[in-house]
């Protein structure tokens, strides 16, 4: 190997990245596809969110931990107030994370995003409050997504800042008594 190339880097989870992409493309492309070959609003209507549901399921409970190590959850707690769950691997191993399933992982999650407006807004154009609907399902499940994760990666961020901030007031203190022991 030339000294002079680069490492291009692999995927380190091709499987995972590969189911990432398949149920955003594939409910993408089926309700796409189905304007033109389907004249059945029922069955677009199904197909289309039974598979934006199973990229939502993959993404938040598959691909989100293994492309990204991160998992958020929302719970209700005793007095019915939404409460927010988060969920990381520790500083090392994201450390470690492949940077190629990380940049798949936020790229496809903000792009199918982009590409649900638009076809929220084609439907808007064309008077198609049926197809809105289904459009505006798909949209949801995927901002979900979006905002679950967002939410995990800040608070990891923060997690990581606290965890270095107090590693490195108890070392400064234990070097503190270590000098004062001493004499």
């Amino acid at each position: 190997m030339d000294p002079n190339q680069s490492v291009v880097e692999n995927y380190a989870n091709p499987r995972t990245c590969f189911f990432h992409v398949l149920f955003k493309g594939a409910a993408l492309a089926f309700y796409i596809l189905s304007a033109l070959f389907i004249d059945n609003f029922v069955i677009i209507f199904v197909v289309t969110v039974l598979l934006a549901a199973l990229d939502f399921w993959v993404v938040k409970n598959v691909s989100g931990r293994i492309l990204v190590g991160l998992r958020w959850w929302n719970e209700i707690d005793d007095l019915g107030e939404s409460v927010w769950k988060f969920e990381c691997l520790d500083q090392e191993s994201l450390a470690r994370m492949n940077k190629k399933d990380s940049w798949l992982f936020w790229w496809t999650l903000y792009i199918s995003a982009v590409a649900w407006i638009m076809l929220a807004i084609f439907s808007l154009i064309r008077l198609q409050a049926d197809y809105l609907l289904v459009v505006g399902v798909c949209l949801t499940l995927s901002i979900a997504n979006i905002v679950g994760f967002t939410k995990c990666k800040k608070d990891a961020k923060k997690q990581i800042q606290q965890y270095a901030s107090q590693t490195i007031a108890s070392q400064f203190s234990s070097t503190l008594q270590s000098a004062f022991s001493v004499v």
